[in-house]
């Protein structure tokens, strides 16, 4: 962990939770998150996209940016071979919370990694989204910004390496807690670990994350596979990694393990104070190694 990631995710924490605070589109904190991510994407060299659309009567829009070599088909490789690795946070709340773990946690490492990225790019295509309307009353309708998104690239033929989702991922603490079937699998008791869970078609990207998280000794991390779209355990469904999934795109999502650790999990006193700076530093560090292995390891795998 560099002192600078973690300056950086705590500037940024402070910045969504306490100067913008509530992130919907009432009352514009909605838009100020969105100005606030692109000022910052583009203060740390990125050139970035906005992808537009209207939700009632707004207009929303997820971000991203292109790091590393541009993402690109060459007719004499594998298909996807130089499609990008995708690496997404949503970035609104819920209505009466300053969303510090859910999910500026999420947003303040994705802008870490992007930052640190920028600098020194790596060697296959990455692309950084922020997504819009993650949060009710949007989640699981035709306008969740994933699923806007995920739409967008199906129709263009677009591949995938595979996407990493961070969902709530600041937070720590002594007692952790596991949905029923998962309570006699031998995970930790101390929530002090960072979560990949994948899908069953998503089995080769979450090894090679997981094995680049393990070269970080750090942060403790551990892996879930769930088959059939993640619904035999709904509750692993829960946020934007389930619109790649749906659409036969390899995902993950990575996670502190959101309401089986987060007590303020959408509560007003989900806040800033209650993060964990220093675990989301070891994050940033531990998806740069998991980039660096899935660019090795899956290379052409995209889309069933």
């Amino acid at each position: 962990m560099t002192p600078a990631s973690r300056q950086a995710v705590a500037a940024h924490a402070h910045a969504l939770c306490k100067t913008i605070g509530e992130r919907t589109l009432t009352g514009g904190g909605l838009a100020a998150a969105e100005r606030y991510i692109h000022d910052t994407l583009v203060d740390s060299g990125c050139t970035v996209h906005r992808q537009t659309y209207r939700y009632e009567s707004e207009t929303v829009a997820n971000l991203y940016c292109d790091l590393g070599p541009p993402p690109g088909e060459d007719p004499g490789a594998a298909p996807g071979e130089h499609a990008p690795i995708i690496v997404g946070a949503h970035y609104d709340t819920v209505p009466g919370t300053e969303g510090a773990d859910d999910n500026a946690s999420a947003v303040c490492v994705l802008l870490a990694l992007a930052a640190r990225l920028a600098r020194q790019p790596p060697s296959v295509p990455v692309r950084c989204v922020a997504f819009t309307l993650e949060e009710p009353p949007a989640f699981q309708t035709r306008w969740q910004g994933s699923r806007v998104f995920v739409r967008r690239m199906r129709a263009a033929g677009e591949h995938t390496r595979g996407a990493i989702v961070l969902e709530m991922v600041g937070y720590t603490t002594r007692e952790q807690r596991y949905p029923g079937p998962l309570k006699w699998a031998g995970y930790p008791a101390t929530g002090d670990f960072i979560g990949i869970i994948g899908d069953g078609q998503s089995r080769r990207l979450t090894r090679a994350l997981k094995q680049g998280f393990q070269d970080n000794p750090h942060l403790p991390v551990e892996s879930l596979t769930i088959p059939l779209r993640g619904w035999p355990l709904p509750a692993v469904r829960l946020s934007d990694h389930a619109s790649f999934w749906d659409h036969g795109y390899p995902a993950v999502m990575v996670t502190d393990t959101a309401f089986f650790r987060n007590p303020h999990y959408h509560l007003p006193t989900d806040t800033c104070e209650t993060l964990d700076f220093d675990f989301m530093a070891r994050l940033v560090d531990s998806l740069e190694l998991g980039i660096a292995r899935i660019a090795r390891d899956c290379g052409s795998r995209t889309r069933r």
